[in-house]
């Protein structure tokens, strides 16, 4: 029988890698029919397993069917073509014989370099983002709107003039130079720090935590640390953020599902392996003179880490660390993390005038985070009648009921607090 769960971590895993091989084989320019075969192959698979054993490779399994089904739909289209028609030939055998074609092995090496790939400099920035997020990594195009701070219809924009541009590449241009990977790091490394930042509070409906996100990203970023182009201090203090923030992952809901403050988590469940596996990054990461935004954020991750207990946390180096990011990476997010930090160290006031110094920008203003911090802030200072303004907003605008049912735990804290 079927297990959902099982085949929601297959489909997520599975989606991207397949987009990424089979657009190697036969070219970008048929992104649009490849993902179609890719949802074929994984509607399938649903409708199969619900009714059969689940294969003992799905990966193998769900290759076969894609395959088969892009092979046919190129067919019909492009019989005059007889390079392509060659390519299909070769893709079909290769099908039809899974026991010879090394699925796993090629897929690792597959889906980092389709990351690479699509970050190409003719494609906007935002635009590569957007068409990673969703083509490789599998997100909702509602999820992208929501990391990236933009409108749905922005994201479409994004994704169609991602495609049209990459739709441009064919096989034999995938081969990357050296100078190449290094001009699209910055790009692919803000991809895995997006996928990884998704799942590790997501803006999804059904799942507040994605740990197969988490895992996913971590396993790229390592493939990169280990190849010449991402063994470098920004992608090692990257890998240490990312162990060191997986580590509490299994604290951070309860037995119901809810999620829980980093004040009311059990620290004995935190992944004590993981968090010496970040120290190692973070040290790795200090060797040279280079300082990015990943240096900074792990560095307020391990000061979590390595605090015996929330009340015992040194707020006044996560504050230092947040106005080095600032510098590293200015963003008003930064800046509203940092307010949190200072109300921790100094009280709620000192956060909110951090906070009333300067006008968020609109994609901050309109987004639950600003208004949460507010409600909590105003709350604590005692200042009710703003707080329940703020709070009234941050819930109404929270992505998702696990995070809604968090905010509300997390301002009747503070009302308790102000009293």
């Amino acid at each position: 029988m079927i297990n959902n769960e099982l085949v929601d971590h297959l489909f997520r895993h599975e989606y991207g890698k397949l987009v990424s091989l089979l657009s190697h084989r036969v070219g970008m320019r048929h992104i649009e029919m490849i993902e179609d075969a890719v949802q074929f192959a994984l509607t399938t698979a649903l409708d199969n397993w619900i009714r059969e054993q689940i294969p003992k490779n799905p990966s193998a399994w769900l290759f076969r069917v894609a395959s088969n089904k892009l092979v046919s739909e190129l067919r019909s289209e492009t019989r005059h073509n007889e390079l392509l028609q060659d390519n299909l030939e070769q893709l079909s055998r290769r099908a039809a014989e899974p026991s010879q074609f090394h699925l796993p092995n090629e897929l690792e090496d597959e889906m980092l370099r389709m990351l690479f790939i699509c970050c190409d400099h003719k494609v906007p920035i935002e635009s590569q983002l957007v068409f990673a997020l969703k083509s490789l990594c599998g997100f909702s195009i509602s999820e992208i709107a929501i990391r990236l701070f933009s409108s749905e219809a922005n994201i479409y924009k994004r994704l169609s003039r991602a495609r049209n541009t990459l739709k441009k590449i064919s096989p034999p241009s995938f081969e990357l130079s050296n100078s190449d990977y290094i001009k699209r790091l910055p790009s692919v490394t803000r991809i895995l720090y997006l996928m990884f930042t998704e799942g590790h509070l997501s803006s999804n409906v059904d799942f507040a935590i994605r740990k197969d996100l988490c895992e996913e990203a971590i396993r790229l970023t390592l493939i990169l640390v280990n190849h010449s182009v991402g063994d470098n201090p920004e992608c090692h203090a990257l890998l240490s953020l990312m162990f060191l923030n997986l580590s509490r992952m299994s604290a951070r809901e309860d037995m119901s599902g809810a999620l829980l403050l980093l004040e009311e988590q059990n620290r004995e469940l935190w992944d004590r392996g993981c968090i010496e596996h970040g120290l190692y990054w973070l040290a790795k990461s200090a060797d040279g003179q280079h300082f990015s935004r990943y240096h900074a954020e792990a560095g307020v991750a391990a000061e979590h880490c390595l605090a015996s207990s929330y009340k015992k946390t040194n707020w006044e180096r996560i504050v230092d660390c947040y106005l080095l990011l600032e510098q590293s990476a200015p963003s008003a997010l930064h800046q509203l993390n940092r307010a949190i930090a200072i109300a921790e160290w100094k009280g709620p006031q000192a956060g909110l005038e951090v906070l009333q110094a300067n006008t968020p920008p609109s994609w901050l203003a309109s987004n639950y985070l600003w208004s949460a911090v507010l409600a909590e802030l105003h709350l604590r200072a005692r200042e009710y009648q703003l707080g329940e303004y703020y709070s009234i907003e941050a819930i109404h605008s929270a992505p998702s009921q696990q995070i809604c049912d968090l905010l509300k735990r997390r301002f009747a804290k503070s009302r308790g607090e102000g009293q």
